[in-house]
This record gives structure tokens, sequence and C-alpha cells, in this order.
């Protein structure tokens, strides 16, 4: 028998912010319920709302037409609701191994009953979870030694490692390659077969089409419809997230095309990057495609002085130059926004005005090293409002603002310092169909500043649509350049999984 979960007059308010309001929302077991909206719309909060991670909120919650308190995430695990959250490395424990990630939730119960460890039933318990699941990641490894994707699933295999009537998945796909992700989709239908009920929060509504049996649209901490999938198209789904009709996503860059100021020649680090040749032009916005794993961040990364150059050179504007550190790497007038934003790209516990000067204060200090205050508020708050970044003040908090927003921000850092050379590392990941079209404008207007820009991603649609050149990586390696507008995704697709 199907068992129902309701959220009733669900309203919830920060400073200077009504986060939800009087919002409906429920879903039925062995069913999958889209849940969608642009950022900012109120989806993440609903469901922190359902996973009691906030609880100040007014309204009901229901299972099966009892009212129930959720006062905390170990109350709402009691009633079978977990979530896995978008930002992994904040819910795992990286010094510790797979099967401790996994069966997390059970050791945690079990501390304070003086009772040992017994690490060969928990190893053996995790594999076969893993193994149920279709996940090939040894019981033993470290969560610091694992990929993005690798993370993913073992906080999935966490949430139903215990007794889940209703799993939320935010943003799971996100970094998923296209394998991985039938993989989700497989486990998501076998979680469906066994009555467990899912929300699905997404900004890829092809692959929501493709799992979920109804949606729910959110704009501005309210519900503005609720749909079974086959009675809406996808059109429809961006109009009423929008609130308006959604015209043409790319810009016209139209920029003027310049000298070459970046060249990599023969480029490999210790590990992934093998060999790596290619060069960048002013104005120019030039494509780094592939897919999950190909080498783009790593690459990315090697650019940036993150990680250290094997063999091979870089020469910007016409000298050489040694990438040591990202230190370095910003003296020679390259800027680098992660694929990770929170986690690389953001100080998440700072403000606003913090973030989006850190780059750059220097410009705001006298000659004794003391920072003009009102000089960089003032700078922060023409950034902010020439961005459009949606935030009560330039006090805000980073951790508070949503996904697109703090994107904003940290693209935003590196508009006030000023680079010749802009490395965009999968710079719409999380975000959705609104926030994205004012990222590629930002990337348009710098080109047409002259900067020379570089667009790492997995996304196909996005190379295609922003790009002028494009390199495609397989295995650590550039296997072939494509102009852009001679090519097509399935053309960059054939080459992304190796084809010769």
């Amino acid at each position: 028998m199907a068992t129902q979960l309701e959220m009733k007059g669900i309203s919830i308010e920060f400073p200077g912010v009504k986060a939800l309001k009087d919002v409906d929302f429920s879903v039925r077991s062995g069913t999958a319920h889209a849940l969608v909206g642009a950022n900012g719309a109120g989806k993440s909060t609903l469901m922190k709302v359902l996973s009691g991670a906030h609880v100040h909120y007014s309204g009901d919650i229901y299972l099966d037409g009892m009212k129930r308190e959720i006062c905390s995430p170990k109350e709402a695990q009691e009633h079978g609701i977990q979530i896995v959250y978008q930002e992994v490395d904040t819910a795992l424990i990286p010094y510790l191994t797979v099967g401790e990630n996994v069966m997390l939730n059970e050791m945690v119960q079990n501390m304070g009953k003086k009772q040992l460890v017994k690490w060969k039933d928990l190893h053996s318990a995790a594999t076969q979870i893993l193994e149920d699941m279709n996940i090939h990641v040894p019981s033993k490894k470290l969560v610091k030694d694992l990929t993005l994707a690798q993370k993913q699933m073992v906080l999935i295999a966490r949430a139903v490692s215990t007794e889940c009537k209703f799993l939320i998945l935010d943003e799971p796909t996100a970094p998923l390659s296209h394998t991985e992700t039938s993989e989700l989709f497989r486990v998501v239908n076998e979680l469906k077969q066994k009555g467990v009920g899912i929300i699905f929060i997404s900004h890829r509504l092809p692959e929501i089409f493709r799992v979920c049996e109804e949606i729910t649209v959110m704009r501005n901490g309210e519900r503005v419809a609720c749909r079974k999938m086959g009675d809406i198209t996808q059109s429809e789904v961006v109009e009423l997230m929008l609130g308006r009709r959604m015209d043409e996503q790319f810009p016209e860059v139209n920029a003027a095309i310049g000298d070459v100021v970046l060249e990599v020649k023969g480029l490999s680090d210790a590990g992934k990057i093998k060999d790596v040749s290619l060069h960048l032009k002013a104005g120019e916005i030039v494509g780094l495609a592939g897919l999950v794993g190909a080498g783009k961040t790593e690459l990315c990364k090697v650019l940036f002085g993150h990680t250290s150059i094997g063999t091979g050179k870089v020469i910007l504007n016409g000298r050489r130059v040694s990438l040591k550190s990202p230190h370095d790497a910003v003296k020679s007038g390259l800027a680098l926004v992660p694929e990770e934003r929170r986690k690389e790209g953001v100080l998440v516990q700072e403000t606003v005005t913090a973030n989006l000067t850190a780059a750059s204060i220097g410009t705001f200090c006298n000659t004794f090293s003391v920072v003009d205050r009102k000089a960089e508020k003032e700078k922060a708050k023409e950034m902010i409002v020439s961005l459009g970044i949606k935030a009560s003040s330039g006090e805000a908090k980073v951790e508070n603002l949503s996904g697109g927003n703090q994107q904003k921000v940290a693209i935003g850092k590196w508009l006030l310092a000023d680079a010749d050379v802009y490395i965009f590392d999968e710079p719409t990941k999380g975000v959705d169909v609104g926030a994205k079209k004012d990222i590629f404008e930002l990337i348009a207007k710098l080109a047409r500043k002259g900067k020379a820009i570089i667009y790492a991603s997995s996304e196909l649609s996005e190379i295609i649509g922003i790009t002028n050149r494009t390199y495609v990586l397989y295995d650590g390696t550039t296997v072939i350049e494509l102009q852009t507008k001679k090519t097509n995704e399935e053309e960059l697709l054939f080459y992304s999984t190796g084809g010769k």
C-alpha cells in the first residue's frame, strides 16, 4: 500500500527574506516527483524543512494522514526521510573509508552502547549495499581518494543503507557522466519498485521527464504548478519557473579576435594530463569538451598553478611563465572559476563583499596596507547590481545565497581583479536556466572586452552555443581541434567517447 507524504502551508523566513510562502507539496511512495524552480525559488529550503535542517517553519507535515513533528535530521531519518545534498564533500568524512561512510548512520546510532565495531561485518554490509547498486568502489578505499561521481554514489548508498521511505536527491546527476547517470536512474527505478518515494531536484529537464511521474514548479518561494509529466512540456516548465517566456539562451558574442594570448605546448602533469597542446586568442571563447573524467578539471587546475606541471610549457603574451602556485597564475593574469564553487570558488562563511574583493583587496589598501572599507563596500555594491546578484546586502553570507548567485559571486571576484585569461570549469553546474543565461552574457561581455576565455564543460550544447573553437579531451589529452560553427553535438560526443 502506497504511503503519502504531505507538506501543507509551509512558510519560513530568514533575516530580510521570506523564503517560503504557504507551500503545499506531496509525494507518494513508489514514485519519483520532480521539484524544480530557478535558483532561489525555495526548492532546497523546502527540502531542508522536510529533512529537519530548518525547524523554525510554520505549516504541517503528514505521513499517511498522521501529523508528524520533524525538528531535527535525526527525527526525519526516524520517519524514513533521507536527503542527499548536492555538495557531496560537506556530507562525507574524507579520512574514513567508503564502508565507514556508507554505514555512518548505523555507527552513530550505536555510539554510547559500549560495543565494539565489527569491522569485517561493517565492510561486508557496505560491500553488499554497493554491489546491489552496481557501484564498483572498494569498501576499504578512503573517500578522499574517490572521484566526485564516486562520492555522490557513496552518499546515495548511505541513504538507502537504513530504512528509507522517501529519498530526496538534490541535483544528483550534476557530477555524473552519461554512463553514471544511467546507473543512477537504474538505482532510482529499483528503489521505486521497492516502494521508496523519490524527490528529484534538478535543472536538467530532459532527465526529469525521463525518470519522474509528477512535477512541482516553484517560483519566488511559492508553488506555482503541480502536474503529471504527461500533461506538461519542457518549454512550459521553463516558462513557469521564470514567470515569462524564455528568450534565446545564448547571446551573440560578436567579439573582435586578436592576437594569441595563451599557448600551451606538450603539457603533462604527474597524473591525468598527457601532452596537451592548445592556443587561445584575445576575444576568443575556446571550449574544452569531454565527458566527466576526461581531464578538463585537471587541465584547468594545472593552468592555474593548482597542480604541478610535469613536462611542457605555458606561454602567456609571448613570454614563458612558471605556474608553481595559484599566486603565480594570478600574478601572470590568469583567473579560474572552479567546478566546485562552494569548496574552491567562494568563501562560504564570508560576506558577499569580502568574496567579491578577495582577489583584488590590494587595490583597496593605502600605503600602510590598511583597507579602505568604504571604497571596498561601494565597489562590491556596484558589482552586486551589475551582476544581478540576489542578496539582501553586501553583508549577506555567501552560504545563504542560491547556487546561481554563488556562481555570480565567484565570477565577480575575478571581474574586479581584471585578468587576461579567464578559465571557466563547468560554470553552469547546478544553475537554473535563468541564471545560466546571465552567466553566458557575462562571459560574452568579457570576450567583447578582449579577454581570452577557456570554457570547460561536459554540457555539449553549451560548448556549441557559446564557443568559437573547441578542443575535445579524452583520457587526459586533446584528441581534436574543431571550429565550433562547423561541428555539432554528435561529433563532439563521438570524439569525447574515444572515436577516431
